[in-house]
Parts: C-alpha cells; structure tokens; sequence
C-alpha cells in the first residue's frame, strides 16, 4: 500500500511524514523544503502477529507494511509548472490513495501560503491542480484515440465514449472519483491514470490545545467537504505524533494515556487507509516465520495464494484456514483442529480478514 501525502506548502505534511517513517525528512518553516519525494515504509502494527510469534516461537515475524510518500508542496499553477508542480504532480500518479493533509490549527509563527486558515480554500486550491492536471491528461487520451478510431475498434470507442464522460465531469470541476460508472468502465478507467480518481483520506492536522477531541471549527467544516466528495476524514496532531516517535516505545501507551487519546495517529492512519482501499490481511504462521499479508477484500483463495508466490496460485489445491480469534479464544492449533473449526476450503473460498492459512499446492 503506498500513501502520498500531500498539501499546500506549511501544512505539517513533512512534520506527520517524519513522525510516522522516522524517515527525517527536513520540515521547515518555509514551501518546498521537501523537493524530492521522500519515502518512508513503516510496519502496520499488528498485535495478532506479536500472539503468533510466541505461540509458535516463530524464528522471526514480518508484519505488513505501508508505504508512504512524502510530497512537496503543491501551490496554485502547479499543473502548469508552477513551483515544480509537475514533478510533484508525477509522484502522486504513483501511489494508490492521496492523504490531504489540511491545516486545522491557528500558529501565528507559521505562515499560511495564503495568509489566512481556511481550509476549504486550501482544499479547493490543490482539487483544481489536480483536476487541471488530469483535464490535459484526458485531452491527450481523447487525441490518441481518435487517431485509431477508424478502426472501428470497439474498445477504442468505449475507451473514446468513457474519456468523453470524464472529460465533461472534469470540465465542471469536479473530481473523477465522483463520477459514477459501472464496473466494466471502472477497469477501464484505471488505465487513465487519473489522480483525481484516487481515493482520498483530508488528515485535519489540529493543535495540541485540541486533544483529546481532535475537533475544532476547522475540522467541523473539512468533515462536511468529505462527505460531500465521497472522501474520509480523519483529524491528527502532527505535532503529538512527532513527540510521540520520540519517545522509547515502552513509554508511548503512557504518553498517549496522559493525553486522553486510546492509540497513536499512524495505526488510526493505516486503519483508515486500508479500509479506503479495500484491503484486508491474512496470516501464514510456523516455526520459521509469522507474517501479515496484504490482499484486496473479496480475494479468493488462490489469488491470495498468489501474493505468496505465483507458484502458489499456479499449483493451487486447497487452502487449510482457521480464524484467528478462533486459535486466540483456544489456545493452539490443535484445540482449533479438535474443535472443526480448521477447515479445507477451495478455489472459490473468499479469505477473511484475520484468516491463519496453509496454502496446499503442487507445480
């Protein structure tokens, strides 16, 4: 899973990358301190593979992990260039979803790029870059196009009639992840390449004075936006999270206790960005290793075999699975075994989040 975080310039986007990477990417109080993307891979914690690791006294655990890309900041006229808006716009193509991050908080020592807070200015400032980006992205698709159209191609003139519906969503200003499509035009629209068309998570980045709530007038007014653009909204403070990745790890529970607040904004963050993409994780566990697998929800047994090794999918037979909560609830694998709840499932078995599998294959 890879996250681009971006935003206008000041926001705290490079301040919530370092705390959440460690990555230490410079964070200063001046636009483009970040001109490459930086990029950070953080472990998802998981705490089923911490019980896995002890019960089978695994040689070592490998937990799933997020890939995040920090960007620098977009201004108005980056899709023409302006402020290397173009090199930036190309790091977001890459990755799979866009976090937001919006300023949510009054420092009259940090300056704004646009002198006052507002966020649903600065939101409408990058949603233009984006959708200007992606109106010349669509218009130099729509040009291939119609030079193969006498070919009377059917899939050229459904790719052709699909670029004109975008095209004219574009031109209305709003966003491609709004249009709606069927499914067949969805797949198809993939090969747009549309940053628009990525989902989007708006971190409301608020002040410490705003814990343990994370609410103020400003994070009121981003979640009204998010439900009207069919995005998430989650609120952080960056400034928290940065003091928080400080500290040891054994001192963080007590540090997140003082502050009313039940866990730390990277695992509210990951959660919140698998649940966005559609992802779950399934779990393979034995002497030699523990590990956390990321699929798409909805994946069927051999495909998550797949993601294994393609030898896995290619030779599938049966996949052996057992939940869990299950093997938590009874202690072993043997107790799950005596129980029938390890069962043997096929081809067209839909894994679960949180599913133990031992993948049975022959090539």
């Amino acid at each position: 899973m890879k996250l681009g975080i971006i935003g206008l310039p000041n926001v705290g986007k490079s301040t919530l990358f370092n705390a959440i990477t460690k990555a230490g990417a410079e964070a200063a109080n001046y636009p483009f301190c970040t001109i490459e993307p930086n990029v950070g891979v953080v472990a998802v914690p998981d705490a089923r593979l911490d019980f896995l690791e002890k019960l089978y006294k695994s040689k070592r655990k490998v937990p799933a992990a997020v890939e995040f890309v920090d960007i620098a900041g977009l201004v108005k006229g980056a899709s023409k260039g302006e402020g290397l808006g173009n090199q930036f716009l190309a790091h977001i193509r890459e990755t799979a979803a866009i976090v937001h991050v919006v300023r949510c908080f009054e420092d009259k020592d940090i300056t704004h790029v646009s002198g006052d807070i507002n966020p649903l200015s600065d939101i409408e400032i990058i949603d233009t870059e984006l959708i200007l980006a992606d109106m010349d992205s669509i218009g130099k698709k729509l040009e291939r196009l119609g030079k193969n159209i006498r070919l009377n191609d059917k899939k050229i003139l459904a790719e052709r009639d699909l670029a004109l519906k975008v095209k004219a969503h574009l031109d209305l200003g709003k966003p491609a992840r709004s249009l709606e499509v069927g499914a067949d035009e969805k797949d198809m629209m993939k090969d747009f390449f549309l940053i628009t068309a990525k989902p989007v998570l708006y971190a409301c980045n608020v002040s410490e004075n705003d814990l343990p709530e994370m609410k103020n007038k400003y994070t009121q007014i981003v979640e009204e936006k998010a439900k009207a653009d069919g995005a998430q909204m989650m609120p952080i403070c960056a400034k928290i999270e940065a003091e928080l990745s400080e500290l040891p790890e054994n001192d963080r529970d007590e540090f997140l206790k003082d502050l009313g607040l039940k866990e730390a904004g990277l695992n509210r963050l990951i959660e919140t960005g698998f649940d966005l993409l559609g992802l779950a994780t399934f779990l393979t566990a034995g002497a030699d290793e523990c590990r956390a697998w990321t699929i798409k929800k909805g994946c069927l047994a051999p495909q998550a075999a797949g993601v294994i090794h393609s030898d896995f999918q290619r030779g599938f037979i049966r996949a052996e699975v057992m939940n869990f909560s299950d093997l938590k609830k009874l202690g072993d694998e043997k107790a799950v075994r005596d129980a029938g709840l390890l069962r043997s499932e096929g081809k067209e078995y839909v894994v679960k989040d949180g599913d133990i599998i031992e993948f049975k294959f022959n090539v």
